[in-house]
């Protein structure tokens, strides 16, 4: 079956339209409607650059820029019919304007394709999610500086091999997080800035003939600069793929911490109480008070690396310049930009609302020998042994108390004779996990001095 509609966006080439299945496989309307905010901002600027160059006469271009408002009015209100036999975004406000103006609507695509009009909408697309993303991450950020903050002199263990290591600080902790969460923030701002060039003017791949001003239309899209080379312009999806690389990392840090989560909010650990807000039942066990949303976030990732190496699967093999493989490009990116704001946003709530325990944290900092390292720093400070002496010593201490079925402060300094005659009644003083952890005054250590002159530096930056 015909469809004329379709064939006069073509043009006189083809005599037939495309059937059900080339339509469904060709039309892109299902997805990329999203854009369409994004595609008549372009067109707007687009079609101002015309009239100042004298391209197209100024009154058709008001009736075009006024047209495409109505356009964006319609489709924002849900009165928009989009069509699959218009094949996309673009094609379906086109028509929808010539309805609005008649045949002025024509001239609009002057001096553009649909392939710098895509990679522009698209850019301008990925730009506004990695705002979005930046925004939610200084949110959750402000989230973990609040609990570290509040438990800035806390103990608890301190973990390597998921076994207690060396006590360490709640507020120490929840900094850990900030530090991986602003690398991400990093690097969204660094691939915002590389990607803020126009491939608006590129039209199909070769630039055009007509005195266009690209530097206005860059301008006025908040773009820094137009793109240097025309075929680059068109084939470019790098900022997808940063977007997509950016966010995967991102994704990975919250789900490394959706892993603690699960793990302190158990019965076994009981570090942390998450809210009913974000906890859910058994359909069964009446007891059960499940971290859901911790554990869906742990899962996130899946998604969003998998749109990434997606994307990166669809373009390994493109010559320059456009393709049809690159329609693929979008669907990947929208799913994954939707997983990460909701991912985001779980992860905030949940370290708002949260609970830390402080009485269990500190009983756990207490146990497993934490002050082990402790001790053998002391040996090496007060004795002047060597390091690999006072490792083997406290491993013989530690081996003591574990026989004796007890921890290291509490062993009698008896007891401690029978290993290493030298030992005085001063080492208990840093034999408490408080004095262990008032000790690390190394920058960036525990040390609740070090967390609150942390806490500062980043209240600062995020400000």
């Amino acid at each position: 079956m015909t469809n004329t509609k379709s064939n006069a966006m073509w043009g006189g080439r083809f005599a037939a339209g495309p059937d059900a299945i080339m339509e469904a496989i060709n039309a892109s309307i299902g997805f990329d409607r999203r854009m369409a905010r994004q595609d008549i901002a372009g067109s707007r600027a687009h079609a101002a650059m015309l009239a100042q160059q004298g391209i197209v006469n100024v009154t058709d271009i008001e009736a075009i820029r006024e047209g495409l408002l109505t356009v964006l009015s319609e489709i924002e209100t849900g009165e928009f019919a989009f069509s699959t036999a218009l094949e996309d975004i673009h094609m379906n406000v086109e028509a929808r304007l010539r309805d609005i103006i008649g045949d002025a609507a024509g001239r609009l695509h002057t001096a553009r394709s649909r392939n710098d009009q895509v990679a522009t909408d698209f850019k301008l697309w990925v730009r506004d999610q990695m705002d979005a993303a930046m925004t939610g991450l200084q949110a959750l950020m402000q989230a973990l500086l609040g609990q570290a903050e509040a438990g800035a002199d806390w103990v608890m263990p301190g973990f390597t091999h998921l076994q207690t290591a060396q006590p360490v600080t709640w507020g120490h902790h929840m900094l850990a997080y900030v530090e991986m969460f602003g690398r991400d923030l990093s690097r969204f701002q660094d691939a915002r800035a590389r990607m803020n060039e126009s491939p608006l003017g590129a039209a199909a791949l070769a630039g055009t003939s007509f005195p266009i001003d690209r530097d206005m239309t860059a301008k006025a899209l908040g773009f820094d600069r137009p793109a240097a080379n025309s075929l680059d312009a068109v084939s470019d999806r790098d900022f997808a793929l940063e977007f997509l690389s950016s966010a995967t990392i991102c994704a990975m840090h919250l789900s490394r911490f959706a892993e603690e989560l699960v793990i302190w909010s158990s019965a076994q650990f009981r570090f942390v109480t998450i809210s009913d807000r974000f906890s859910t039942g058994s359909s069964i066990m009446p007891q059960k008070k499940n971290p859901d949303a911790a554990e869906l976030i742990r899962a996130k990732i899946g998604r969003i690396l998998g749109a990434n190496i997606a994307l990166l699967t669809v373009m390994k093999g493109l010559p320059l310049t456009y393709s049809k493989d690159m329609q693929e490009d979008k669907e990947q990116v929208f799913d994954a930009a939707d997983t990460l704001m909701l991912a985001l946003a779980a992860m905030t709530g949940m370290v708002g609302d949260m609970t830390a325990n402080r009485d269990s944290l500190e009983a756990a900092a207490s146990s497993g020998f934490s002050t082990a390292t402790d001790l053998a720093d002391w040996l090496v400070r007060t004795l002047d042994m060597p390091f690999r002496d006072a490792h083997h010593v406290t491993g013989a201490l530690v081996k003591l108390a574990e026989d004796a079925g007890c921890d290291l402060p509490d062993l009698t300094l008896a007891q401690m004779h029978t290993v290493e005659s030298r030992i005085t009644k001063a080492v208990y003083e840093v034999l408490g996990v408080h004095n262990s952890v008032a000790s690390r005054i190394s920058y960036g250590g525990t040390a609740p001095v070090q967390v609150r002159a942390q806490i500062a530096r980043w209240k600062e930056r995020l400000t």
